[in-house]
């Protein structure tokens, strides 16, 4: 099993992953532990999803390498996305049995969501 998925973020950039991860996808912001929060980012969690944006000095976004994450309603997220303005590219004929589309988070980091079709 696994406990979280790391992405890289810029630093100061909390704020903005907030508003993405928190705002758009409505992931709880989970605290970070005292000896950990003086590096900066943040740490979300939900539906079986725990997804940590640690800060990276020299940071370039992932834009191949990206979590899958499973997800109840793939439309309605689909359309928040497209609301706030983040790209909804569908890919469901590649992997049978599975619906999915990629988008990109503030940063540019790739992320992938999935359901069963």
């Amino acid at each position: 099993m696994i406990h979280h998925v790391q992405l890289a973020c810029p630093r100061g950039s909390e704020e903005t992953s907030r508003a993405f991860y928190a705002g758009v996808l409505g992931l709880t912001e989970k605290p970070k532990p005292r000896a950990l929060a003086a590096r900066g980012g943040c740490w979300f969690a939900g539906a079986g999803i725990e997804l940590h944006l640690g800060v990276e000095d020299d940071f370039r976004p992932a834009r191949k390498a990206h979590p899958g994450l499973l997800w109840p309603d793939l439309d309605a997220l689909a359309s928040r996305l497209a609301a706030a303005g983040h790209p909804v590219v569908w890919g469901n004929d590649e992997l049978p049995g599975l619906q999915r589309f990629h988008t990109t988070d503030p940063h540019g980091n790739r992320l992938e969501f999935l359901a069963p079709a």
